[in-house]
């Protein structure tokens, strides 16, 4: 019987394959470790630009809203300055329907006028008035009690007595009625 040959040769090759076949690992190791690095900085700069756009289209919506509401509420400050105007034109209306002394007819007119026209930008500006009346319950959110009083006849949070009316611009109150309220207990 014939001994079986040793082939050295096949053992070589194992081991050159082996060999390079370690170097083509570490070649594509090498190759997957800088495509990982490369996706994670690919991933890494989507997200911060995701983010800086984001940012950017909310600076633009608050900028929009900023704007909006400097158009519709620019002139809160000019209001207020005008509110004592339209009290004493108001004054002087009741003053000249309460006194003794009649003023003249043309004066009366003046000053209806000139009230009128304030009512007018007033309303131009979205300036409204709040008037309440005597018996009306009395709301925090608009109107401001100056007193309060016992008083016959009335129920605890009435509005016994209206001292200024009150304005909103737009939706926003501008100063509350000032008025006395009732603290009788029932």
């Amino acid at each position: 019987m014939a001994e079986p040959k040793e082939e050295p040769f096949l053992d070589d090759i194992d081991d050159a394959d082996a060999e390079e076949h370690d170097v083509l690992n570490e070649d594509h190791s090498d190759e997957e470790v800088e495509l990982d690095a490369l996706r994670a900085e690919r991933d890494s700069l989507k997200d911060k630009w995701m983010r800086a756009l984001a940012d950017a289209e909310n600076a633009r919506k608050r900028s929009d809203k900023d704007r909006r509401e400097a158009e519709r509420y620019g002139s809160t400050r000019l209001a207020r300055d005008l509110l004592p105007v339209y009290d004493n034109l108001h004054r002087a209306l009741a003053a000249a329907e309460d006194g003794e002394d009649k003023p003249s007819e043309a004066l009366l007119e003046g000053v209806n006028l000139t009230l009128r026209e304030l009512m007018n930008i007033f309303e131009k500006h979205g300036v409204s008035i709040i008037i309440p009346e005597v018996g009306d319950r009395f709301d925090p959110e608009e109107h401001e009690a100056m007193f309060e009083a016992p008083v016959p006849g009335t129920k605890k949070g009435e509005i016994i007595q209206v001292s200024a009316h009150g304005f909103m611009l737009f939706d926003r109150l501008l100063r509350p009625a000032q008025v006395g309220v009732s603290s009788n207990p029932g």
